[in-house]
């Protein structure tokens, strides 16, 4: 009885190693995949969505900037045709 005792707690002390040692590889899999996928996205050049919504951002207040000076320069140019002196 005693060796029998003997051999199932050795077959568990390995069975729990080998559990260690697969969640030791799964981690070190998982960086080693994660450091290959920040690689690539950074050898083509994408841009984060921190970014890219802050490029968004700029362009959207470019875009309400042009609409609000060609607002004014319709405006200046009505303003200049009513003013102007007529030709005779």
């Amino acid at each position: 009885m005693q060796t029998r005792n003997k051999i199932f707690d050795d077959f568990s002390q390995l069975m729990t190693n080998a559990m260690g040692v697969a969640q030791g590889a799964k981690d070190e899999a998982e960086t080693a995949m994660k450091g290959w996928v920040d690689r690539w996205m950074a050898d083509r050049d994408f841009v984060t969505r921190e970014e890219f919504d802050a490029v968004r951002a700029m362009a959207q207040k470019a875009r309400e900037e042009n609409a609000s000076l060609m607002a004014r320069i319709e405006a200046l140019e009505a303003g200049a045709k009513t003013k102007a002196p007529a030709k005779k």
